[in-house]
């Protein structure tokens, strides 16, 4: 139970920091959504709307997002993004 706790802290955190960075991504067309934090402390993320498919959606995601949570959080080790587009 304590666990499940500490993870609902942790994702209100993310999601703090993330807002940060959501109205940039809006003006694209796109959004986040933090689909888990696992038990070692890794944040998993779905790029969404146009930032799934996004060729900058890499620079995005490194640059931003994932900058933006190790700042805010710093219980987070890993930030990934499940569905990055590669850019060519």
């Amino acid at each position: 139970m304590e666990t499940a706790v500490k993870n609902d802290q942790l994702i209100t955190q993310i999601e703090r920091a993330l807002d940060s960075m959501r109205p940039y991504l809006a003006a694209d067309g796109g959004n986040v959504k933090v689909l888990e934090v696992t038990d070692d402390k890794t944040v998993r993320l779905e790029l969404m709307g146009s930032c799934g498919s996004c060729p900058m959606s890499a620079m995005t995601f490194k640059g931003g997002l994932e900058e933006a949570i190790l700042r805010a959080v710093p219980e987070i080790k890993k930030v990934e993004a499940v569905n990055i587009t590669p850019a060519f």
